[in-house]
């Protein structure tokens, strides 16, 4: 049975354009990292081009998601970088295997608590007193309505994400020094939500009396109504953090 295939033409799992993906690796890896940790890898895609960047770095990913995994080991088979990366399927909370000179953490501080302050907490005990955290995570542009938030994912509320301004606030609050911050850009948003969405509407264009159309329809138009509607109010930072060193 032909089923609606998934996420091919991704590259990120995230707005990050090839353009930024190459602005970070150059600022990561010229702090010339031996270890590097992705919380919630997924394809861990960034991992693997700072390790190819930096060969003298092993790294680990952290992720629950087997078929992600199971892509991230491939890509690195692909690149000859198996002997230097492990894709560990595993909880983030607790986890052992820090602190690392670089933390990479995109999308995916929810792995390490449920409130931001306390997995701000546990990425500044996972980095080495003069490594680097690579911060990726959810503000708010502006206020969203609640019109709005009844559109957006389920039980959506507007403490969900802080202001940009609170949310640098925080990561000083939790010993870090912000060396970068940068906002990934409409641009950005709208090639990941098209690119997320495009082989699954293509498929229900070709395929519209299959079996499963109905419901692929129906989850499709979910998640574009979703996008269009956080469309220029859910903004993502990327933070570069230097962990200030004790006194």
């Amino acid at each position: 049975m032909t089923t609606p295939p998934r996420h091919s033409r991704l590259i990120f799992h995230g707005p990050l354009s090839e353009a930024r993906a190459d602005q970070l690796v150059t600022r990561l890896a010229g702090n010339t990292p031996t270890t590097v940790l992705d919380i919630g890898c997924g394809w861990g895609e960034l991992m693997l081009r700072i390790l190819a960047a930096t060969p003298e770095a092993t790294g680990t990913g952290i992720d629950i998601n087997a078929e992600d995994l199971a892509r991230a080991r491939r890509t690195a088979e692909e690149r000859g970088l198996t002997d230097r990366v492990r894709f560990l399927e595993e909880s983030a909370t607790g986890t052992p295997h820090g602190p690392a000179d670089l933390v990479l953490c995109v999308g995916a501080s929810q792995a390490l608590g449920s409130r931001l302050p306390q997995a701000l907490a546990e990425l500044r005990g996972l980095v080495t007193d003069h490594g680097r955290v690579l911060l990726g995570e959810g503000f708010w542009h502006r206020t969203p309505t609640e019109a709005e938030l009844s559109r957006m994912w389920p039980d959506a509320k507007a403490t969900d994400h802080p202001d940009l301004a609170t949310l640098v606030g925080l990561a000083v609050d939790a010993g870090f020094r912000p060396e970068w911050t940068e906002t990934a850009s409409l641009d950005e948003w709208e090639a990941f939500e098209s690119a997320y969405l495009a082989d699954t509407e293509v498929w229900l264009a070709e395929h519209p009396g299959h079996p499963l159309a109905d419901e692929t329809r129906e989850r499709a138009d979910r998640h574009r109504a979703a996008w269009l509607t956080y469309r220029g109010v859910l903004g993502l930072a990327y933070l570069t953090l230097v962990p200030v060193a004790a006194r």
